[in-house]
């Protein structure tokens, strides 16, 4: 049965941890066993060289060495058997200068030569060695034997059995091995809650999955259209892909920072950082509108995808002035059918003098509202927004009326700048004014006095050149901003609106009409950051006598006096215009 490696990443740990713990533990035993061997050895000849040592002190020894002859019962054999049996030696041997023994274990060695040369000894050298001899293999050590004149008459041999060496080496192994299997059983347990702890971590994929989803990770952050931002526990931006990077311009070190260190303090920071609560939430990255949804990660930390809506507001808003359009054609629609209503009753009636003097008034009213338009705002885009929002004002029975300090040269560098700005003021206007022309009681009869009467709504546009700074101020009768909301109002998101309904006619199964319904709270913020970009400003106050107004200041929003926004001298426009 062949042993397959296994594919699972936790599993594969295990087994080399259990692997590396296993030759660890072998190697470490073999090098413990190895010297100690050798200290062992060491251990006993240093033995033998002591107790060798201590009999060649003895002056009985060398008394009985000079004075008497080799003899199993002699003194020198009696002496050297009593230290052999104290320290339990293998042999105690003495021997003169001429490697004859005086004392033996078997006696009948005495009065024999050694079986080991001597001479180191007899020449006043002490050795230590392990090796064999009579009665076979031993640690033994060899001493010089001096007189009292301090002559060498001799020398003295001391042997250990190698075998009780041995026996204390195979004796300390039982042990060792005990300790090598507690730390070889911890190491695996350490080894096995590892990889469970890895196996829970990598969720039990493979080596091969592993480098196959992050493959597929980088193809995807990379790939698609929406930005996705990693943070850690510590807010720090662990990851942006490229879309992320271009929507909220970051730099290319970003990367390991601090969110508050990368992106300036407003919403969108505090969208990123987690500090609003919500879903879908909006932001403005300079001229791009985003979604944002964050989602926490388990280590604390958070991914916040963003998707650039700004595309679909821009086609929003472009569909609210085609509405804007349609509601106006259909209020001069409503208006021009009762006109020619009127004028066939007179047609008929017989009152053609009276029928040709109507129609006369009324296309010298609308056409003379039309050219004071034209005359005081030169730019034909800003005029004719004006009209077109003088129309709808008028269906939803509010009046829309310009400033008489209104004056704005065709000298706009942008004009679609200055229809964005003035198109979101006009709209929350109207929205306002006609709020409140909904919710109040009617007007008093007639005999009322008329302080006493309701105010009908409306709402001015002023529109004013300073040198080459623009300045719109946009004032309405509504309910007005309290002084606690006058900056929030400008925040993306924010909005004192509810949504819109979908179309009573859509399919309520049908996503596309909710997809394309924009969102509240866009406009105005749209509206302060188009003219933070200009370097000017947007604020809201209240208005004499009840509602609020709206002031933006556009520095450099108008070219200066010779030249208009595309360099074509003023007074050729000008004249051009005038000839046509």
């Amino acid at each position: 049965m062949r042993l397959r490696w296994p594919r699972r990443v936790a599993a594969q740990v295990l087994v080399v941890q259990l692997v590396i713990t296993t030759g660890v533990m072998v190697l470490a035993t073999g090098l413990f066993l190895a010297p100690l061997g050798s200290e062992l050895d060491d251990a006993a000849t240093l033995r033998a060289l002591a107790i060798a040592q201590t009999t060649a002190a003895d002056p009985d020894i060398a008394r009985g060495l000079t004075s008497t002859s080799p003899s199993p019962t002699g003194p020198v054999q009696t002496e050297a058997e009593r230290v052999r049996r104290a320290t339990r030696a293998l042999y105690v041997v003495v021997m003169d200068t001429h490697g004859v023994r005086w004392s033996h274990t078997t006696s009948g060695e005495i009065g024999r030569h050694v079986s080991t040369d001597p001479s180191a000894a007899l020449s006043g050298r002490e050795i230590r060695q392990i090796d064999n001899g009579t009665l076979g293999r031993s640690a033994r050590a060899k001493v010089p034997l001096y007189d009292s004149d301090g002559r060498i008459i001799g020398a003295v041999s001391v042997g250990i059995a190698y075998d009780s060496v041995r026996q204390r080496l195979i004796d300390t192994i039982p042990g060792l091995l005990l300790c090598a299997g507690a730390a070889l059983g911890a190491g695996a347990l350490a080894a096995v809650a590892v990889s469970r702890r890895l196996r829970r971590i990598t969720h039990g994929v493979a080596f091969a999955d592993i480098s196959a989803l992050l493959d597929e990770r980088e193809a995807m952050l990379h790939g698609v259209r929406e930005g996705v931002v990693a943070f850690d526990r510590d807010g720090r931006i662990r990851l942006a892909n490229d879309e992320a990077v271009r929507l909220l311009g970051l730099d290319a070190d970003a990367t390991g920072r601090a969110l508050d260190e990368v992106l300036a303090p407003g919403r969108t920071t505090d969208v990123l950082a987690g500090r609003v609560d919500g879903t879908d939430l909006l932001a403005v990255s300079g001229s791009r509108v985003l979604v944002a949804n964050r989602m926490p990660t388990r280590d604390g930390g958070a991914v916040v995808t963003l998707r650039d809506r700004t595309e679909l507001e821009l086609l929003g808003r472009e569909l609210d002035s085609t509405q804007g359009l349609l509601d106006a054609l259909r209020a001069q629609d409503h208006e021009h059918a009762n006109r020619l209503h009127t004028v066939l009753g007179l047609l008929e009636l017989g009152r053609h003098e009276r029928a040709v003097e109507f129609v006369a008034g009324v296309a010298s009213a609308h056409r003379a509202s039309a050219e004071q338009i034209a005359e005081r705002v030169g730019d034909p885009l800003v005029s004719a927004l004006l009209v077109g929002k003088t129309a709808i004002a008028a269906e939803r029975g509010v009046s829309l009326r310009i400033s008489p300090a209104t004056l704005l040269p065709h000298r706009v560098v942008d004009p679609r700048d200055l229809v964005t700005v003035l198109g979101n003021l006009i709209d929350n206007a109207l929205d306002a004014a006609a709020e409140r022309r909904l919710t109040e009681p009617p007007a008093e009869p007639s005999g009322v006095p008329s302080s006493e009467r309701s105010v009908e709504p409306f709402v001015e546009v002023e529109l004013r050149a300073e040198k080459t700074t623009a300045v719109i101020r946009v004032s309405d009768t509504g309910p007005g901003v309290p002084p606690e909301m006058r900056e929030r109002v400008f925040a993306e998101g924010w909005s004192t609106k509810r949504p819109a309904p979908p179309p009573l006619s859509a399919d309520p199964s049908d996503p596309a009409p909710i997809a394309f319904r924009r969102r509240r709270g866009i406009g105005l913020a749209l509206v302060r950051r188009l003219s933070e970009r200009y370097g000017g400003m947007a604020r809201v106050t209240a208005r004499a006598g009840g509602g609020a107004v709206f002031t933006v200041v556009l520095p450099e929003a108008l070219a200066p006096d010779d030249l208009v926004g595309d360099g074509t001298p003023a007074r050729q426009l000008t004249s051009a215009g005038e000839s046509r």
